[in-house]
């Protein structure tokens, strides 16, 4: 899932160096988070979601830390 996200954030920005500037990364980490040599960090699912203007959420690329709880 978290690829698949990545791909179309790239897509929206244009290419992946235009991503990493607007996420404060170098095309070659955004390169590693796409091939699942590196995890894509709070900060960064946070990054990706304001660079995207929220078509990319946050809590797809980290669900384990964004995703509401819900209780019974």
């Amino acid at each position: 899932m978290q690829h698949d996200n990545l791909i179309s954030a790239v897509r929206i920005l244009g290419s992946q160096a235009k991503l990493a500037a607007r996420v404060g990364l170098t095309q070659q980490q955004i390169s590693r988070l796409m091939n699942g040599k590196q995890r894509v960090t709070a900060e960064v699912a946070i990054a990706i979601e304001r660079a995207t203007g929220g078509e990319i959420r946050r809590e797809a690329l980290r669900p384990d830390i964004f995703s509401e709880k819900v209780e019974a």
